[in-house]
């Protein structure tokens, strides 16, 4: 799927550099041109035959560049979205079960001071840290500390602060 679509993506760009360079090369002859003539009815031929078409090729050039890079990403998104659908549903979708299980289920809560979240002991973002410090039930009544998305300890209940 790759290799057919960047064959047709490719020419567009080597076209887009091609129309910029030869724009380029027009600009600058017509510029010399126009420089060494000193009135303007002689300068007009150099306008017209190189530094307008040189500027509509550069104009033509940037289109075409831009194009290509668009045709590029839309392949590359398409080839990202073919591999995701080959690859199927995750373990837990095809069996059944809930996708999103909260990674701890300890009961014990904790904060990290100058945090804005609680956690559950056994959440891998406070696990192992010294400076964890248990939750007080003035500071989470308070409402200073949010929930941890992570392992989603409770707000209130048996044994837990905010009751």
């Amino acid at each position: 799927m790759r290799t057919a679509r960047l064959r047709t993506v490719h020419p567009v760009l080597w076209a887009g550099w091609a129309a910029l360079a030869t724009g380029a090369v027009l600009c600058v002859i017509g510029w010399y041109g126009i420089s060494g003539e000193r009135y303007a009815e002689r300068q007009l031929p150099y306008l017209a035959s190189c530094t307008v078409p040189g500027a509509a090729l550069i104009i033509a050039g940037a289109v075409l560049l831009t194009h290509g890079r668009n045709a590029l990403a839309a392949a590359r998104v398409e080839e990202l979205y073919g591999l995701l659908v080959a690859a199927g549903p995750a373990d837990g979708e095809e069996s059944g079960q809930p996708a999103a299980e909260p990674v701890a289920t300890s009961g014990e809560l904790l904060m990290v001071p100058g945090g804005t979240l609680w956690h559950r002991a056994d959440c891998p973002l406070v696990a192992g840290k010294a400076e964890a410090v248990p939750v007080d039930s003035h500071v989470l009544g308070g409402g200073d500390l949010g929930p941890c998305p992570i392992c989603e300890p409770p707000a209130t209940g048996p044994g837990r602060p905010g009751r």
